[in-house]
């Protein structure tokens, strides 16, 4: 057996990739993560916008009013009407990176593409791929598989108009039992319609259209819970709209070029700050900026011909000499807006001072909760944390996370389990507080709440989030489900945000254990298990284990299911305006009503 030292490094170890031979073997740097299309940033659906974002580039230019996608069998067809790729370009433009005209301001002013690498990656990763121009009543088709040219390309007349026509499927070896979720692409596709007033976007045969651009947007997520007129403005490559709910924190939607950027950047750090400056210097005032910003919806486009972002995902804008001119241009855009629209004014004024009135109530409450935390304990009762925070920060902020478990016998094994560098447990004791319709002040008077707000690092605000990843972790049972929605509902109502931006998610643990001499499969339902029952009862020592909780399950066996083969199923919120219903409806004090749901839903 050949020993590391004895490994020999010479001229037949140096290895030259193709560049899609090199995104095949790491995808992760081109798309992020692989996944099975169970969370939206999962890979399959940035192949899927990767196109799209091309058809929206030809709409931004003037060509092509409608982009037609077709989603069937976990296969994806996407037909825009543009200009259509250079008949003589077609095969290097969707396998030759850095090949395209992105680079050319003459021809695309305002892309999110600048690299050349987005279509490419698609047809690396895919296990079929054909691409169709037309042009001039000309046809160029090529076929690819796993990224190689199939077969010879076509040209021939047609009668059909210009544009570019993709077909491909996820390549199941990079994908195993991935899935499109329709409501997941809905809302990517209402988000290009809002921010590309007058394109007509289908998904097989569904319409997707905005006449009025973010305000749409906006009256869409407040759905009249808004307290004043949205403020809606546009001004050369800005455009920007906002109002303020009874809800907590902040929420923003924030988008480059037509891309959402689900992490904001440079662009909504301007945004927020020229509201701030906006309100400061209409009003004559210095509020601070957490007085004007909690309760806020607000949406912010720019459009810029050189975009930085921090990955090729471009989850994250990070041109840093945006700031001086988009902060003065959105706070005169929005004092101008004040002006013009005086009866929006004072409902904001209201607000913002109803905000100081209760920070600087809940300041007294703050220091009494810690002064009590310092009583109890110098360090965060029933965290163990992970070594990222404890000073070996080796490892990326991105892989941090933390487990919400009860009680310390599934604490004890997820502690045994884990991977120490950068997965922190911390086990509640008993039932948390069900927050449901109090305020604020109730967390910092709750001592387990705080401790909870405390080991997150939120007690003063979500932007201090000190773990990428939130999971909460409880029994199947009645009372694991029953703190589930408690620790759910303590989210939802006062940190919306996290949920928003895809931090929290609920472990799946198996529910059966079958084993045989041989063979163990671990089950997470009944369908599972009858299948891994048909296949090993045939064995010897046949048994079927039902895990009663999770401190049921030894370390051992723990370290598969939150390891890489996690099963963590992310909290999502398709409209932000139904959580105050949803919460009222499974919280609230309507016993009489869940009863009633519970006994006219029973299977």
């Amino acid at each position: 057996m050949t020993t590391l030292n004895e490994t020999i490094y010479d001229e037949s170890k140096i290895l030259t990739l193709s560049s899609l031979e090199h995104i095949r073997l790491r995808p992760g740097m081109y798309i992020g993560r692989l996944g099975n299309g169970s969370h939206p940033s999962d890979g399959i659906y940035v192949l899927l916008k990767e196109i799209v974002d091309n058809s929206i580039d030809e709409f931004i230019m003037g060509f092509g009013k409608r982009i037609d996608i077709r989603i069937d069998n976990g296969a994806v067809n996407i037909r825009d009407f543009g200009r259509g790729i250079p008949l003589g370009k077609v095969v290097e433009c969707v396998s030759i990176i850095n090949t395209g005209a992105k680079y050319n301001d003459e021809v695309f002013q305002f892309s999110v593409g600048l690299n050349g690498v987005g279509t490419k990656a698609v047809n690396a990763l895919s296990e079929s791929f054909e691409v169709s121009s037309y042009r001039e009543k000309k046809q160029f088709s090529a076929r690819f598989k796993s990224g190689e040219l199939e077969t010879k390309p076509i040209t021939q007349d047609t009668n059909q108009s210009n544009g570019t026509k993709i077909s491909f499927t996820p390549d199941t070896k990079l994908f195993p039992n991935y899935s499109y979720d329709l409501g997941t692409i809905r809302k990517q596709l209402w988000n290009y319609a809002y921010l590309n007033r007058k394109l007509t976007i289908t998904l097989n045969g569904e319409k997707f259209k905005s006449e009025n651009g973010l305000l749409d947007l906006l009256n869409e997520e407040v759905n009249d819970s808004n307290l004043y007129q949205i403020v809606h403005c546009q001004s050369g490559q800005l455009e920007m709209a906002f109002t303020h709910t009874e809800r907590y924190g902040e929420e923003y939607y924030s988008y480059v070029n037509g891309h959402h950027t689900n992490d904001g950047g440079t662009h909504l750090s301007a945004f927020r700050e020229g509201i701030l400056k906006g309100v400061n210097q209409f009003f004559n005032s210095s509020f601070e900026g957490p007085d004007v910003r909690d309760g806020i919806v607000g949406a912010v486009a720019i459009k810029l011909q050189e975009p930085v972002f921090e990955s090729q995902t471009k989850n994250k804008l990070g041109n840093s000499d945006l700031r001086s001119w988009l902060m003065p241009l959105v706070r005169d855009t929005f004092v101008d807006f004040l002006y013009k629209h005086p009866e929006v004014a004072e409902p904001l004024k209201q607000k913002i001072q109803a905000n100081e009135r209760i920070r600087k109530e809940l300041n007294n409450v703050k220091k009494a909760a810690r002064d009590n935390a310092k009583k109890s304990a110098l360090t965060i009762p029933n965290l163990k944390d992970c070594k990222y925070h404890l000073g070996d920060k080796h490892q990326s902020a991105e892989e941090s996370t933390v487990f919400i478990t009860e009680g310390v016998s599934a604490g004890g094994s997820m502690i045994s389990a884990r991977d120490v560098y950068t997965q922190a447990v911390f086990c509640l004791k008993g039932k948390p507080l069900n927050c449901h319709g109090q305020g604020k002040e109730a967390l910092y008077k709750n001592l387990e709440l705080y401790n909870v707000m405390k080991a997150l690092g939120i007690e003063d605000s979500v932007e201090d989030l000190r773990y990428n990843k939130v999971v909460i972790a409880t029994d199947a049972d009645v009372d694991g489900l029953h703190i589930r929605n408690l620790l759910l509902t303590f989210f939802l109502q006062y940190y919306e945000p996290l949920v928003l931006q895809g931090h929290i998610y609920i472990l799946e643990t198996p529910l059966f254990r079958v084993r045989n001499q041989k063979n163990t499969l671990y089950c997470y339902n009944e369908n599972e298990k009858d299948v891994a029952f048909e296949k090993l009862q045939n064995g010897t020592h046949f048994e079927i284990t039902r895990f009663k909780g999770l401190g049921e399950i030894s370390p051992k066996e723990f370290g598969q299911f939150i390891g890489e083969n996690m099963r963590a199923v992310p909290v999502g919120v398709e409209h932000t305006h139904e959580i105050p219903d949803l919460l009222n409806f499974y919280m609230g004090n309507n016993t009489a009503d869940r009863r009633q749901y519970i006994m006219d839903n029973l299977v």
